[in-house]
């Protein structure tokens, strides 16, 4: 029992200790006593609702196992996103939007053996280097297999109309993100707007939310190539449907579950999550204005669309919603 309720390597070792020293009643029973306490810590209040987060995703991707199971078998090119720490042995899904740069920042501290100790220091383009981190897909399948079986693995989720506005904002109404005009808006323009200019066709840093949301629902996008990771559906970034995370943090409690994590790691006391509040960050108020010029016959489309993100991650349907 002892054994297999420890969830911890310092609780499995304690066991261990408790279980070899029989013959020294005194020492066993001051084992048993730390064991209990670590025992009663493990089920705290977080590691309980940690637990129904699991509980959620595995019950849903059960219900939607047509949808969320596509595929039965995981290739190296589906674990792109899965950022290793070899050093603390966590493996960290990253999702666009939902505090990816700084917890890049904080697994390039973990990771640098030295070379960071503030994650703020760090610049975000920086960050976003793809050499500055190690991810899964760069190992051998057996190498893959073993980590994704021993390592403490975790992501963070946001409410996910919250996270697309932020997407839209970000990429489409900020001057400087000319690829993205580019690449998406360009594309967007020519398919979704009726008697578009020439500069906007050429220039496509003008696209209006409705057009992006257009572009999202028009079965042609999917069927062209995959959604672009900002705007990509978790379960598909993810995929905890093959993946068993031992964590579910959310963006509305980031820096609680941010440092209940890293109290897990072992380095809660000298590394804490960067906090400060972003003055422009998306908020459920901008999201719903966002979503006033949608018709509701386009939000119940773009609803589908993100349906097993709401569903798996325990969002409740926006009550500014017309679904049809």
């Amino acid at each position: 029992f002892c054994v297999n309720t420890c969830a911890t390597r310092m609780c499995k070792r304690l066991c261990s200790f408790a279980l070899a020293s029989k013959q020294n009643p005194e020492q066993c029973e001051h084992l048993l006593d730390l064991l209990v306490h670590m025992l009663s810590l493990q089920l705290s209040n977080t590691a309980i609702l940690h637990q129904i987060r699991r509980d959620q995703v595995t019950d849903t991707c059960r219900a939607n196992s047509v949808l969320s199971r596509k595929r039965r078998v995981l290739t190296p090119n589906d674990l792109k996103h899965l950022v290793v720490d070899e050093d603390h042995e966590m493996i960290y899904c990253y999702v666009p939007k939902v505090a990816c740069t700084n917890w890049k920042r904080v697994m390039m501290v973990l990771t640098g053996r030295g070379k960071y100790s503030d994650p703020m220091e760090i610049p975000a383009n920086e960050a976003h280097v793809s050499s500055n981190l190690k991810t899964l897909n760069q190992y051998s399948i057996p190498e893959i297999n073993h980590r994704l079986k021993n390592y403490m693995k975790f992501l963070f989720v946001r409410e996910p109309f919250e996270r697309l506005v932020s997407a839209y904002r970000n990429k489409f109404t900020q001057k400087y993100n000319t690829s993205f005009h580019k690449r998406y808006g360009t594309k967007i323009v020519r398919r979704q707007r009726k008697n578009a200019t020439q500069e906007a066709l050429r220039k496509g840093d003008d696209v209006k939310f409705e057009e992006f949301v257009a572009y999202l629902i028009d079965p042609h996008t999917q069927r062209e190539e995959p959604f672009n990771e900002h705007w990509q559906t978790v379960y598909s970034l993810c995929h905890p449907c093959h993946i068993h995370y031992d964590l579910i943090g959310k963006y509305e409690t980031l820096e609680e579950d941010s440092n209940y994590i890293l109290q897990l790691a072992g380095v809660g006391n000298y590394l804490k999550f960067p906090t400060y509040a972003k003055s422009t960050r998306t908020t459920d108020e901008m999201t719903t204005e966002f979503f006033q010029n949608i018709s509701s016959e386009h939000q119940t489309q773009l609803y589908e669309v993100y349906k097993l993100d709401f569903l798996m991650f325990n969002y409740s349907v926006p009550s500014y919603l017309k679904l049809e």
